[in-house]
């Protein structure tokens, strides 16, 4: 009887558990006219930051793919470079490129995250990838949660069993590329920014390149200075990683978040 008891024993202690799959990013690196886009570098760096492998992944027309991927190869952080040249991909729409990311994202597909710049073209191809895969997956057959107010709330959404949750495919036809010509850094990557709300982007005081927040770009710039700004969530979702804020405004109540220099008039 106590061998029994041994014998079993040791079966419970050599029973083996399933652990995690370690991580391993899939970076979306986006380039134009050949060169890497210097925020695709800051995402690299963030996806080494998992601690697991790291993939990039370039995109482009036949011409100009060969020139980036010798530029991708020399990057710090890669194990892995996947590159796909097509006439297709010239213009890198949602509607061309999604269908490459799903069948890369696919079931049995190695990659546990997805990494890309804060770009209005990744905003534009992931959320699109993400609903068609499904992913995250919701608790419930029509029942999830998500962020708002920038993250600082969760929101349980629950639609109605009658209402199919789909994306549909919608032909699309690049027709042309209109680019605003300047002298300044793009905003993403500028050392030293100068803030415009949605409300200046609105009366026309300021382009809608410029425009920083939740609606508009995120930065990080060594520098920021916010002039007139209310300290809205909105507005502070886009630059509150800023390593120096400088606030000019006259309610000292808006500027609660910009402790490092406050300027009262």
């Amino acid at each position: 009887m106590l061998r029994v008891q041994i014998s079993q024993l040791n079966r419970v202690l050599a029973r083996s558990y399933a652990t995690a799959a370690p991580p391993h990013a899939l970076v979306f690196l986006e380039h134009r006219q050949g060169d890497l886009d210097s925020a695709s570098l800051s995402a690299l760096t963030a996806a080494s930051q998992l601690g697991g492998q790291v993939t990039g992944l370039v995109v482009g027309s036949p011409e100009e793919v060969p020139s980036v991927v010798e530029k991708a190869r020399r990057l710090n952080g890669l194990n892995t470079l996947l590159h796909c040249a097509s006439p297709q991909y010239s213009t890198p729409l949602p509607e061309t490129v999604s269908p490459l990311l799903e069948r890369l994202l696919s079931q049995n597909s190695p990659f546990t995250h997805v990494v890309s710049a804060h770009s209005s073209s990744a905003k534009s191809i992931l959320p699109r990838v993400a609903a068609k895969l499904d992913v995250p997956a919701p608790s419930g057959s029509t029942t999830f949660t998500r962020p708002i107010y920038a993250g600082n709330a969760i929101s349980t959404v629950r639609a109605s069993s009658s209402i199919p949750i789909k994306y549909p495919d919608v032909p699309t036809e690049h027709i042309s590329t209109s680019l605003t010509k300047s002298d300044r850094p793009d905003l993403g990557v500028a050392s030293r920014v100068v803030s415009a709300s949605r409300a200046a982007v609105d009366a026309g005081y300021a382009d809608n390149s410029l425009q920083v927040g939740q609606t508009g770009k995120v930065v990080a710039p060594e520098l920021y200075m916010a002039l007139g700004i209310s300290g809205a969530i909105q507005h502070l979702a886009g630059m509150k990683d800023s390593k120096l804020i400088v606030a000019v405004n006259k309610v000292s109540a808006s500027l609660q978040h910009c402790q490092p220099l406050v300027i009262r008039l």
